[in-house]
């Protein structure tokens, strides 16, 4: 259960793990302190099989699946490389891939190189990916499953650990790459060329950049004006509802930039919320009053859906609430900022600019 792609699914060690390693990154804090939030207090959270389909869920066949380049990349190695941490790090063969999160995993398979990919993290849930062994569960990693499968490359990200584990794979002479986190639409190019240029496919990385760019491009051309000259007002919010865990976004909670590139206004941030994720009150949501509320699919099923979500102290007086008006997209892609986010934009828009609301 990441709040983000990375804790789609959580392993019972997992809150531990994120309060004994600080996260770097906005949404990556936000999002490991929320998800650490979430399971000391019960767990991660079922969905209700009552909750009413999203678009996103009637969308799902196409979210469950990354669309890679034409054809298999060469990789030119050896490479050497900066990690974010600050070591650097020699790439002799891309033989044996270990991604150690879900988003890096998705950019290696759009690359091409998904046949070389031996295992994944349980939040890489998408089809290409799924029949492979799990070695870590949302940043809990197991030193000793990577070692076992014996990668030539093992990728993570700076709130990858334990840091232990991260030793442990370094220390056995295999070149282990930390790269930094996507906060926001902007990172979406540099994230593609570092894991290209690591996996010794520059060009590769180049194409599916320009790609993906496009492709977001595009997505935000079609948002239309709103006739009125006031932005729609869309609250982030992350929800667990058997967990009891409601959490309003704010500036730092990662969603801002798509939500201001789908020609919204991050209701949380605009209400002074400079921070993460703060609980859902009464008086934050009327002092966000948001016209429409973004979910993540799970998060919106786990509290019975809209019949639900407006038994959240506050959400009915709110105009969303009113107007029954969300948007929900899926767990395993809304904050990935990489090859899919042109899909994610799009789900957003359609379903923030169509006429009535969920529910109705």
């Amino acid at each position: 259960m990441r709040i983000s792609q990375d804790f789609a699914s959580m392993g019972p060690d997992a809150a531990t793990t994120a309060r004994r390693r600080p996260a770097r990154g906005r949404a990556a804090a936000a999002l490991t302190a929320a998800v650490a939030f979430a399971l000391v207090l019960t767990g991660c959270g079922g969905g209700s099989d009552s909750a009413p389909k999203s678009a996103s869920a009637r969308s799902s066949a196409d979210a469950d699946r990354v669309e890679p380049l034409a054809g298999t990349p060469a990789p030119r190695l050896p490479v050497t490389v900066d990690s974010a941490d600050g070591k650097e790090v020699t790439i002799d063969s891309t033989e044996r891939i270990v991604p150690l999160t879900g988003s890096l995993s998705e950019i290696v398979f759009t690359l091409g190189l998904g046949k070389q990919v031996v295992a994944r993290d349980i939040t890489a849930t998408f089809e290409q990916a799924e029949k492979l062994p799990v070695v870590t569960r949302a940043h809990d990693v197991s030193a000793e499953s990577v070692l076992s499968l014996k990668p030539t490359i093992v990728l993570a990200d700076t709130t990858t650990g334990p840091s232990e584990a991260i030793d442990q794979i370094r220390d056995a002479g295999i070149p282990l790459l930390v790269v930094e986190p996507a906060e926001e639409l902007s990172d979406v190019g540099r994230r593609i060329d570092t894991v290209a240029e690591a996996l010794g496919v520059p060009s590769a990385g180049t194409e599916l950049k320009k790609r993906t760019e496009k492709r977001i491009a595009d997505v935000q051309k079609s948002v239309p004006a709103p006739a009125d000259g006031k932005k729609p007002r869309v609250a982030f919010l992350y929800l667990r509802g058997s967990a009891s865990v409601y959490l309003l976004g704010g500036a730092e909670s990662g969603a801002s930039s798509l939500l201001e590139a789908a020609g919204a206004v991050d209701a949380g941030k605009e209400s002074g919320l400079d921070k993460d994720f703060t609980a859902i009150t009464s008086e934050a949501l009327a002092k966000a009053a948001p016209d429409a509320i973004l979910l993540m699919t799970k998060g919106f099923e786990s509290v019975g859906g809209m019949d639900g979500l407006v038994k959240i102290p506050g959400i009915a007086e709110t105009p969303a609430g009113l107007d029954r008006r969300v948007v929900t997209v899926d767990d395993g892609v809304l904050l990935n900022y990489g090859p899919r986010t042109d899909r994610v934009l799009t789900e957003i828009v359609e379903q923030l600019y169509a006429k009535g609301g969920e529910g109705q």
